[in-house]
């Protein structure tokens, strides 16, 4: 799994320029049809979400915005790929294509994993 994080722009609801949509399209395309992209969703700001934060059987439910934008994922990735090395590769070439400054990589727990 590759997760994007916001920039002040995403978060303020700033569109990627024309060229960099097409560009996040062309990646998004040519790596589904190679077989490595499974699913992928961006996400909207946090001005449309909110947080819920449990402690000691507590629920408290905080609605967006958040402040810090770079700790906010803007979207995600599923990738079926072979390695380790390979999605750092492609989360690499994701992050310059939407100029997101934080791309997290992490294998998906599976049911065998629990076993």
């Amino acid at each position: 799994m590759v997760m994007h994080y916001q920039t002040r722009d995403m978060e303020d609801g700033v569109p990627p320029s024309p060229e960099t949509q097409a560009a996040i399209g062309q990646y998004m395309q040519e790596s589904a049809m190679s077989g490595v992209l499974l699913t992928g969703e961006g996400v909207h700001s946090s001005k449309q979400g909110a947080r819920v934060e449990v402690a000691d059987g507590n629920v408290r439910v905080i609605d967006g915005p958040f402040a810090e934008a770079k700790e906010l994922i803007a979207g995600f990735a599923i990738l079926e790929v072979d390695s380790l090395a390979e999605a750092v590769e492609h989360a690499r070439k994701f992050a310059l294509v939407v100029g997101s400054e934080r791309v997290d990589v992490r294998r998906v727990v599976e049911f065998d994993d629990l076993a």
